[in-house]
């Protein structure tokens, strides 16, 4: 999951990222972002998410354990 964080940090780009911070709470939180989280995820876990998928996602744990339901799915 460290790599998923390290990641995803560099997608909003924060400096850091931790497991159960809130994503909606970081000003980079946008549309946009949702589109680049969905495109990394895309890339780097072959998972396609749509951006309903993130509605309920409030942290980045929650967001890596859809990820994974979706991979093995």
């Amino acid at each position: 999951m460290n790599e998923f964080l390290q990641k995803l940090a560099e997608t909003l780009e924060v400096p850091n990222l931790k497991a159960d911070d809130k994503l909606k709470s970081f000003p980079q939180w946008d549309s946009l972002a949702v589109l680049s989280i969905i495109a990394m995820v895309d890339a780097n876990y072959s998972v396609n998410l749509q951006a309903a998928d993130l509605g309920s996602i409030d942290s980045p744990e929650e967001l890596w354990t859809l990820v994974q339901s979706k991979k093995s799915a």
